[in-house]
């Protein structure tokens, strides 16, 4: 896979990420960890979805740009297994909305690292 569809694609689960924030916090079915990013929430769906989409196409853009560089390439594969792993979460978080709570332990069991992970990052 090219530096370029790997760019795509890390932009790509960034929205499909703050989709799903927006529709499970405000259907009360989940809490946004990051506390910056909850303010934004708090203050309306528009202001949190410009700034989730900027910062993940200023980091997509930024690994692209950067793709023939080690570290950029390391960067890349990390940021895009924890984007894959966040999309385990917003499924088992779907599962539970939807009344099926068995992946709420897969969940929370899968999410408690990369929340100290996240956490320390962003």
């Amino acid at each position: 896979m090219s530096i370029y569809t790997k760019s795509l694609l890390l932009f790509a689960l960034n929205w499909a990420d703050a989709q799903l924030t927006i529709i499970w916090v405000r259907g009360g079915w989940a809490t946004e960890g990051n506390g910056l990013m909850a303010r934004l929430l708090e203050a309306g769906n528009g202001p949190f979805l410009i700034t989730k989409l900027t910062v993940g196409a200023l980091v997509a853009y930024t690994l692209y740009h950067w793709g023939h560089l080690t570290l950029a390439q390391r960067g890349m594969k990390l940021t895009l297994g924890l984007y894959v792993a966040l999309m385990f979460v917003h499924a088992a978080t779907g599962m539970s909305a939807l009344g099926w709570f068995a992946p709420e332990k897969m969940a929370v069991y899968i999410a408690s690292p990369l929340n100290g992970l996240l956490t320390r990052f962003f």
